[in-house]
């Protein structure tokens, strides 16, 4: 039970903070729940497709190369995707879906949604330790790349020029962000040990990668309030 609450928390303390924000048009709580249970199917439907794969189906070329393919094939593509294809099916027609701020919520939510079962797989396999890292790095980088995908599914929808290169990027900025993010760890890991120069580098680079992703996703939270239908 300690290891789930751990792996929950954090979630839950994000997605209250992203539904405070919305001072003149709180979503419906119903499809909120709805959003979030697709992102918990987006999960699911990531670890079916990449079950029949494992560690041999790696292509043993170089370190940064593994790294590239586990963090875009094996993580960044098949996860946004399936978090988009969610997001866009509960909301994009639906008449809740009514200002630039809602993409951003929706978006969050879904992701999260996939976050939670994630964390709390992974949490109570390898424990508190994790549990913690995971609530203070993974957990919020999932709702940053929701915030990306949010803010350009909104653009699509209610800016009324470039629909398509609007949703193309609500996709792909997306998995650039989280295919960075994740290359970075991946790159870390395989390489610990082995050159401590390259080690503090990329300590360095993703601590920078992560204070952008931040910056960017409130700025881009700041921008979509201001835009609100509601504000008075």
């Amino acid at each position: 039970m300690l290891l789930v609450t751990i792996s929950v928390i954090p979630v839950i303390v994000i997605l209250i903070y992203i539904y405070y924000r919305d001072k003149y048009e709180k979503e419906p709580l119903g499809l909120l729940l709805k959003a979030f249970t697709g992102g918990v199917f987006s999960a699911i439907a990531t670890l079916v497709v990449l079950a029949p794969f494992d560690d041999a189906s790696i292509p043993a070329v170089s370190l940064i190369l593994t790294a590239l393919f586990k963090a875009f094939v094996w993580a960044a593509i098949p996860e946004e995707l399936f978090k988009f294809f969610f997001l866009y099916w509960i909301i994009w027609k639906n008449r809740n879906f009514n200002e630039y701020y809602d993409g951003i919520v929706y978006a969050v939510f879904v992701s999260l949604g996939f976050a939670c079962l994630e964390n709390v797989l992974y949490v109570t396999e390898h424990g508190v330790g994790v549990g913690i890292m995971r609530g203070v790095l993974a957990v919020p980088a999932h709702a940053l790349f929701g915030v990306i995908m949010g803010y350009f599914l909104s653009l699509a929808r209610f800016s009324h020029t470039n629909t398509f290169i609007n949703l193309s990027k609500s996709i792909i900025y997306a998995i650039l962000a989280h295919g960075i993010y994740d290359f970075l760890i991946f790159w870390f890991a395989g390489s610990a040990g082995e050159n401590p120069l390259l080690s503090l580098l990329l300590i360095i680079t993703f601590i920078s990668f992560v204070i952008v992703l931040w910056r960017t996703g409130f700025r881009k939270i700041s921008q979509h309030l201001e835009l609100s239908a509601f504000r008075q």
